[in-house]
């Protein structure tokens, strides 16, 4: 099971300028054959069909624990999209008589506008769906470890590519932070066959051979030792990850893997305005805002909403320049009924 928590993994600067192709770029890193869809249904599936549990505890630890990891990076990439995308079609009240998604035709991917509510996909840079067919499990450990540290490969060969393509500071927030995760990773499925079978894959790190210390958004989060943590996911299990992840990091022998005994805080999101014209979340949203809140009330609640979120009703948030806007207020368009 997945215990969840309603945080991301990192922080993501708020909604600044919509970059709609950019925002299609990152798809490949959610719905991509190497995207995060994938790691997390490869090593989920591994994890599912895993024999002899017991006996190859540390092992099959390792692949489940990861696997929930793979989780959160869904959600992070479907975050930056979203970040992306808002404010690329009007905020205010609008008419559906005056053609508000027009500017929008020469968007990579008009899907995001007309089937998907302005929102992510579970597609990748071309539109095309991500499928099944790019889930490895042989049942082999060797082959599946094998095949997820090439995986794992790949996956930071994309993250790179989408840095250098796209400049919106949501994405590159996203991959800089990706790219060291994605390291560990790596160096996880490296550690772990060179401990099962003697052949040291550490020796292949980093690939691709770009150093990751180079890029300013990575090198925050290697300052605090990111690249050098494996998450336990979980609070009772999957206590032998120590057992395999362990030992000198291959591009720093000097510093040593280590296993963090608890999933990381993680940060709360920025709650996304609404966008009236592709109806997101609703042609009235403060209509629905009122249904909430008398839903609490009957429940015993309060009033108030009890989740957090990075910019609670009635703050502001700053755009990319560090300018104050205020957040868009929603409003039911002229010419529809109220429900």
């Amino acid at each position: 099971m997945i215990l969840r928590i309603d945080r991301l993994l990192t922080e993501l600067p708020p909604p600044s300028e919509p970059d709609v192709n950019g925002a299609a770029a990152v798809q490949e890193l959610l719905g991509g054959k190497f995207g995060e869809l994938s790691t997390f249904m490869n090593y989920s599936f591994q994890s599912f069909n895993f024999r002899n549990r017991q006996g190859a505890r540390p092992f099959y630890d390792l692949v489940a624990n990861i696997a929930a990891e793979e989780f959160a990076h869904v959600e992070l990439v479907a975050a930056t999209i979203n970040t992306m995308l808002t404010g690329a079609s009007p905020t205010e009240a609008v008419r559906v008589t005056s053609s508000p998604l027009a500017g929008l035709t020469g968007a990579q991917n008009l899907q995001h506008f007309l089937g998907g509510g302005q929102g992510s996909l579970v597609q990748d840079s071309m539109g095309k769906p991500w499928n099944g067919s790019y889930v490895f499990s042989s049942g082999d450990l060797v082959e599946d470890l094998t095949h997820n540290f090439f995986l794992e490969t790949g996956a930071r060969n994309g993250k790179l590519k989408v840095y250098e393509m796209v400049e919106h500071p949501a994405a590159r927030a996203l991959t800089g932070f990706l790219l060291v995760r994605g390291g560990v990773h790596q160096v996880a499925y490296a550690r772990a066959l060179e401990n099962l079978t003697g052949a040291n894959l550490m020796k292949l790190f980093p690939s691709p051979r770009i150093p990751t210390d180079l890029i300013p958004e990575s090198k925050v989060h290697m300052d605090r030792g990111e690249h050098l943590k494996l998450y336990r996911f979980s609070p009772d299990d999957y206590r032998e990850l120590a057992a395999v992840f362990n030992g000198p990091h291959p591009e720093r022998p000097d510093e040593e893997l280590v296993v963090v005994d608890e999933a990381p805080a993680g940060v709360p999101a920025t709650d996304l305005p609404s966008q009236p014209a592709v109806f997101a979340p609703d042609y009235a949203p403060e209509e629905i805002a009122e249904i909430a809140r008398k839903l609490r009330r009957a429940a015993g609640l309060s009033d108030e909403p009890s989740g957090v979120v990075a910019n609670p009703t009635g703050s502001k948030k700053r755009s990319a320049n560090g300018a104050a806007k205020a957040k868009p207020a929603a409003r039911k368009p002229a010419g529809r009924t109220a429900r």
